[in-house]
């Protein structure tokens, strides 16, 4: 509970000031569950995040989740299993998977805390059809959810200071829940994303369908200019 600096609205003239000295009353986190194709995140104001608030916050919002997603169309044991593995393809340390997995529903990006690799935690996440990848160690800016915080945190705390975690807490709920209004999508922006737009450069040819990775016309007219 520490006074943020920022802009904030005010009446002329009186703007506010912050306290050259203020006595620590707690600390809020915020629990994130980002979904970079839509934008949408969930989020909950805590105080403490052991495990067992942790997990069970992602367990029930993860299975609100499953409840909206389309039902998995049946396939072979074979097809099941190969899907869950290319997506574990070039991990150093790939999960085993059983001879009976279900369908993959969902991909779950997480940090690479101990807490996130409890047991019970990535069997219950298999069961129902949840595939957690971690990121590096070292490497949580890798995970979108640390940017929508970046921008819940600023919009909700900057220019305030807050005596309490309730209302802190409040300010950071109520930010999330109007970005979900008009939600922005996150799309990876990487050296491998670059590559693959680079890649992506194609060149119609003829009124068709057909492409080439160079244009025609360019290279005639340098055949011409010679």
């Amino acid at each position: 509970m520490v006074p943020y600096p920022g802009h904030r609205w005010d009446c002329q003239y009186n703007p506010a000031r912050q306290p050259h000295e203020y006595h620590p009353n707690g600390t809020v986190k915020l629990l994130t569950l980002f979904h970079p194709a839509t934008g949408t995140v969930r989020v909950a104001g805590v105080t403490r995040t052991t495990n067992d608030i942790l997990l069970g916050w992602l367990r029930d919002q993860l299975s609100q989740i499953l409840h909206t997603l389309p039902a998995p169309c049946p396939q072979s044991t074979y097809l099941t299993q190969l899907t869950w593995q290319i997506w574990q393809e070039g991990l150093s340390h790939p999960i085993g998977l059983t001879r009976s997995c279900p369908p993959l529903r969902l991909i779950l990006i997480l940090d690479n805390l101990a807490g996130h690799k409890n047991g019970a935690w990535v069997s219950w996440c298999f069961e129902q059809g949840i595939l957690p990848l971690y990121t590096p160690l070292g490497g949580s800016w890798l995970n979108m959810a640390e940017s929508i915080q970046r921008i819940l945190k600023r919009r909700a705390l900057e220019g305030e200071h807050f005596q309490s975690p309730t209302p802190m807490i409040q300010a950071l709920e109520a930010v999330a829940r109007h970005w979900n209004r008009s939600p922005t999508p996150f799309i990876w922006g990487g050296k491998r994303r670059d590559r693959r737009r680079r890649a992506s450069h194609r060149h119609r040819i003829g009124g068709s369908g057909a492409v080439t990775a160079r244009s025609v016309r360019a290279f005639y007219a340098r055949l011409r200019h010679k």
